[in-house]
């Protein structure tokens, strides 16, 4: 047995680190989805993890809770925009568009096109075959209404 202190695990800003914390947000609300654990089970779970390293805490816990809490609104709002109902889309997918639909709603200090992007990249890596095209489909057509301003 040691004296040591538990080590520290670093937290970080910048672009970096919101991407970071998009894919722990994302990999958190797929396992919300199947287990309906609640949010702050989860978030402790995720930032305790060697995987949080160089995360943006603040953005990954925004993401995590007030897409469970709104999770009726976001919801929602995607209807227009998919071609299904949420349930039906696998997971993974599901969990992208929640966090972009939610970035796209409530913190226009994040450009549109950054919101898109990170969605896309993150459903290239985790998502099924080809799903990215699906995923840019929808939030560009979410942006266009949602942030017409900005795509001027």
């Amino acid at each position: 047995m040691t004296d040591e202190a538990p080590k520290e695990i670093p937290r970080g800003t910048g672009s970096r680190a919101r991407s970071l914390a998009r894919k722990l947000a994302m990999q958190a609300l797929y396992q919300w989805q199947l287990t309906q654990q609640t949010a702050v089970e989860i978030k402790q779970q995720y930032l305790e993890s060697d995987d949080s390293a160089g995360v943006d805490e603040d953005h990954f816990v925004e993401l995590l809770t007030q897409v469970i809490e709104r999770h009726d609104e976001i919801t929602t709002a995607l209807k227009p925009f998919v071609d299904r109902p949420l349930e039906q889309l696998d997971p993974v997918e599901a969990a992208i568009l929640m966090v972009g639909m939610y970035e796209l709603k409530n913190r226009l200090d994040i450009p549109y096109r950054v919101v898109i992007n990170e969605g896309v990249d993150l459903c290239k890596r985790f998502g099924a075959t080809d799903a990215h095209k699906y995923i840019n489909a929808v939030l560009d057509r979410a942006a266009r209404e949602l942030r017409a301003a900005e795509r001027q």
